[in-house]
């Protein structure tokens, strides 16, 4: 493989682990970290914007959102994250990681701050463009994925490889415990700034005006962190497998790793033969490819549960905060270690032996959870329910945490 023949990437399979390595894994697992905020956040605020927008004050109940427009609200964004990894990963190979990550985060930044402000005071107004720009910043946050992944692939030596792509994803549940750590500081500043009675107390003042605010913080905040990826990403040279092997510029490519490295690479005088390679020339959906690599697959991030008061029993903005706290414990207790016990065993267990483990036992607490559910739904029995979602969760992350090989873009969605 011309991986194991151009002197600049053996340079970096063989590269001891250096300060360059962990700033590839903050940069890029910023990208996973932004990418799980923003997809996430928006289950912190569904029901706020169901009283906020649907209020009826002849109801008994809080106004919530009709189950189209949840849905709606809810999913659109990972439309958009699906559209998103196919279209940049094929872009991606076409004018590089580097400038089409920063595309993609650009979109991210625009579509964050243009979800927060939805234009109108109607409900019909608002969604519609709440929705419109969510699937934009899906279609964003697809292009991040694979580009964040595959960078952190290209940049890794081959002995920890497997721990430094897992460390990026685990950011992603960083990124979930920080959109619930943004929602309960936002929630508990207004709540102290704007106190409001519960709904059974009365429905009008329940939830007062300023708490639409809330919600728009909540999803805008997404921009800061795309926005400190972007400055950071730039300054990062081009990955030298996409500039040797895909724009064949082997002298750039030295001269890129030549400074990460700090050590002084000589091009071969045979180098422009050997990315010329045909047997390194394959479309995704080849025979070559799925006897490397087997078959890409997709990410699509689970929602997680809650467990709060009857709505009627609190206001609108209190129950934001309880809902974010219950992402924050699920999240503390089952997608973080989760992910990072993969961190610490991957290149120990094996990527095989750790995927297979973590699909065996999600079905073994699957069916625990589903054939005694009337069991668990009572409220004596809601902890052991929580524990039981908790470890069902925390395992999905060793399957989804499976670092991408040096391989083309496009095949690197996560999965």
């Amino acid at each position: 493989m011309a991986e194991q023949q151009l002197g600049v990437l053996k340079a970096l399979d063989v590269a001891k682990t250096q300060l360059y390595h962990f700033t590839a894994i903050v940069i890029a697992g910023m990208g996973f970290f932004t990418d799980a905020y923003d997809l996430f956040c928006v289950s912190l605020v569904t029901k706020l914007l169901g009283r906020l927008y649907y209020f009826n004050p002849l109801s008994e109940k809080p106004g919530s959102l009709p189950p189209h427009v949840a849905a709606a609200v809810n999913g659109v964004a990972l439309c958009g994250t699906l559209a998103g990894q196919l279209f940049f990963g094929w872009l991606g190979d076409k004018l590089g990681r580097k400038k089409v990550y920063g595309i993609t985060l650009i979109m991210m930044i625009v579509c964050s701050v243009a979800s927060g402000l939805s234009f109108g005071n109607k409900a019909k107004g608002v969604m519609t463009t709440l929705c419109f720009f969510r699937f934009w910043l899906g279609f964003g946050i697809g292009g991040d994925y694979p580009l964040s992944a595959t960078i952190m692939s290209e940049y890794a030596n081959k002995k920890t490889r497997g721990a430094f792509i897992a460390a990026v994803f685990a950011m992603q549940g960083v990124g979930i415990l920080a959109g619930g750590f943004v929602a309960l500081a936002v929630s508990s500043i207004f709540d102290k700034k704007f106190p409001a009675p519960t709904y059974a107390v009365n429905r009008a003042l329940s939830t007062p005006p300023q708490a639409d605010y809330i919600w728009r913080i909540i999803v805008m905040f997404g921009a800061l962190p795309a926005a400190l990826t972007y400055y950071w990403r730039m300054k990062m040279p081009e990955t030298a497998r996409y500039t040797a092997l895909v724009a064949k510029n082997i002298k750039q490519a030295t001269q890129d790793m030549s400074k990460v490295l700090q050590v002084e690479l000589e091009m071969e005088e045979r180098a422009e033969d050997i990315v010329k390679d045909p047997r390194l020339n394959y479309g995704l959906f080849s025979k070559e490819f799925a006897k490397r690599h087997g078959l890409p697959s997709l990410d699509v991030p689970p929602h997680a549960i809650g467990w709060i008061p009857k709505a009627a029993t609190m206001n609108g903005i209190h129950e934001v905060f309880m809902i974010a706290r219950a992402q924050t414990l699920i999240a503390l207790c089952s997608t973080v270690p989760g992910y990072w016990f993969t961190v610490a065993f991957i290149d120990i267990m094996g990527r095989f032996a750790i995927q297979l483990m973590g699909f065996f036992m999600m079905t073994v607490f699957m069916f625990a959870i589903a054939f005694p559910y009337d069991h668990w739904i009572k409220p004596d029995n809601r902890i052991g329910f929580v524990v039981m979602y908790s470890l069902t969760f925390s395992l999905l992350t060793l399957v989804q945490t499976q670092p991408p090989s040096s391989y083309r873009l496009k095949s690197s969605q996560p999965g």
